[in-house]
């Protein structure tokens, strides 16, 4: 993508500027290998199609957290099990384990707490809630 295109997309957010610490933590790992090997592939659309994918989910994760519905009951865990798909499709094979510690990084890391809950305050909570939910019902 050109820089005007990646302003157009990302707005102010730059992913190159995370690209070091993502590999330190993550590099090596198949699933850091199918990340990088997909998603070097997006084009424009490929990231029109991403976001729009994941931003419907969150919408839908925060009208449920809104509704006053539990993050343990079985809508979340549906939301939760398409989110772990969508990792799937789009960026690498999302097992129930790293979809936990995905789970569990989004409220430990205030990074992604922040810019999870731009869309509604304690969604990072309630998507961890619903996705350790949907795991242990999976694996149970």
């Amino acid at each position: 993508m050109t820089p005007e295109e990646r302003v157009e997309l990302f707005g102010d957010f730059n992913p190159g500027d995370y690209a070091a610490e993502a590999e330190q933590r993550w590099g090596g790992t198949d699933a850091w290998e199918q990340s990088q090997r997909r998603m070097s592939s997006f084009g424009k659309q490929d990231w029109q199609q991403f976001m729009a994918a994941f931003g419907d989910l969150s919408n839908r994760m925060a009208d449920l957290l809104r509704s006053g519905a539990p993050a343990t009951g079985d809508t979340a865990m549906e939301l939760a099990e398409e989110h772990r798909q969508l990792l799937t499709r789009w960026c690498y094979d999302c097992t129930y384990e790293i979809h936990r510690g995905l789970g569990e990084m989004y409220v430990a890391d205030p990074r992604f707490t922040a810019n999870i809950d731009r869309t509604e305050p304690g969604l990072a909570v309630f998507m961890r809630d619903a996705i350790l939910a949907n795991a242990n019902r999976a694996t149970a």
